[in-house]
């Protein structure tokens, strides 16, 4: 027992190391891009924004103001909505009347059935598209954009092995929640993985419109669950590549507990369906989940056989491990306040108890990432908003529930994520 007690330790602390050192890549990457040049006016073509909703997200209208203020001269937003009964609907056309000429709003007219609402949406907007706009950018509804938003995003898109830019978000860890916590410190690892592996997210993505006329992207979202991460077989067959851009922007949303482990089989779903690393990913959960939780087993079974060296050392590394990955979020988080990007400058400001709360839900953050794992891998369907699908496999999906959103679904809590 004391050998493989002796092996989970030097696992648990050799994988540390390398989160720190990975952690240390990143944010270099982050500072040395910062300083980099944004094209001038003149040399921006024009841009379609598209934004797809259902549903009401806490800071919508934030959102779509932002989208109507950035600083950049040509582009189009194109807000493609689930339905005229959709309460997003009113709050669209209320602020887009204001004082803006640039929106196109539109219901989703053609529902497909095989494959996700998102991309039924996208596939709509892009297919009306005519060929006076060089590229298109996407952007979820619970992201605020800053004003250079835009610029920054697609600046680098104009080097001719760059088909796709992307930037990600950066969630509060503070908040009501545990679930707020969880998906917080979840989402550090995520953010440097999709840098580290070159893997777009879809709520902050621009691409080149000439992808969409020389590959069968649009095919493939017509049939597929997920938009993001199929993009990087695509790309490399056009000899292209994802640019990161180095601009996070915060996210202030809350999430429980059983709404988070919701979205996180369905993310896990998509990755075991499209991510080009999917055992990338197997690695990262035996690593980050599985011998974490081996080593506190173990510490038990030595503690109640009486076999004190053992489970010092099981617990002692544990804790050794845990607090540092407690120091590296802290780390994390000074080295990213300076960098994220949000419309009212807002600060991140950790109290006595949020620190407490980050310390004690590092082992939650496993266990609960473990859960959805395990859970993802014999999932056949899939609920998002009030939509069921049916999944068979990535080019085998099937919308069986639908129905308009309802306002009697939107949580009561103003800042709880839908």
């Amino acid at each position: 027992m004391i050998d493989l007690a002796i092996f989970l330790s030097k696992s648990l602390l050799g994988w540390l190391a390398i989160q720190m050192f990975l952690a240390v890549v990143f944010l270099f990457y982050l500072y040395s891009s910062k300083s980099k040049n944004i094209l001038p006016d003149d040399q921006l073509p024009k841009t379609a924004v598209i934004l797809c909703l259902r549903g009401v997200d806490p800071f919508l209208p934030n959102c779509l103001r932002s989208l109507l203020n950035q600083n950049y001269p040509q582009y189009d937003l194109k807000l493609v909505v689930d339905s005229y009964d959709d309460p997003a609907w009113k709050i669209a056309t209320d602020i887009s009347q204001q004082a803006a000429t640039n929106v196109q709003i539109s219901p989703l007219r053609m529902l497909r059935y095989n494959c996700s609402l998102k991309c039924s949406s996208l596939v709509q907007a892009i297919s009306e598209l005519d060929d006076s706009y060089s590229f298109v950018a996407l952007i979820d509804a619970d992201m605020v954009p800053h004003p250079n938003w835009l610029r920054e995003l697609v600046t680098p898109l104009t080097h001719p092995k760059v088909g796709a830019t992307t930037g990600n978000r950066w969630y509060v860890p503070t908040g009501n929640y545990w679930g707020t916590m969880v998906r917080y410190q979840g989402n550090i690892s995520n953010v440097v993985q999709m840098f580290l592996f070159g893997i777009p997210w879809g709520g902050n993505l621009a691409l080149k419109t000439e992808i969409f006329r020389e590959t069968a992207l649009l095919d493939k979202w017509g049939q597929a669950l997920n938009e993001d991460k199929l993009l990087c077989k695509v790309l490399k067959k056009q000899k292209m590549q994802v640019k990161f851009v180095p601009s996070l922007m915060l996210n202030r949303e809350e999430c429980d507990l059983p709404s988070l482990l919701s979205c996180l089989e369905r993310q896990l779903l998509s990755s075991r369906l499209y991510h080009p690393l999917w055992s990338a990913v197997i690695g990262d959960v035996i690593s980050s989940i599985l011998v974490p939780t081996l080593a506190i087993l173990l510490g038990l079974v030595a503690l109640l056989s009486g076999q004190w060296d053992a489970a010092a050392l099981c617990f002692g590394n544990f804790a050794i491990y845990t607090i540092g990955l407690f120091f590296l979020m802290l780390g994390f988080e000074v080295g990213i306040q300076p960098l994220i990007r949000f419309q009212d400058k807002t600060t991140t400001k950790l109290s006595a108890i949020a620190l407490m709360k980050m310390l004690i839900a590092i082992p939650l953050t496993q266990w609960v990432y473990g859960l959805a794992f395990l859970s993802s891998l014999r999932a056949s369907t899939v609920n998002w908003r009030g939509v069921s699908y049916e999944v068979k496999g990535p080019w085998n999906i099937r919308l069986i529930k639908y129905h308009p959103y309802q306002f009697s679904t939107q949580s009561d809590e103003s800042k709880l994520s839908l």
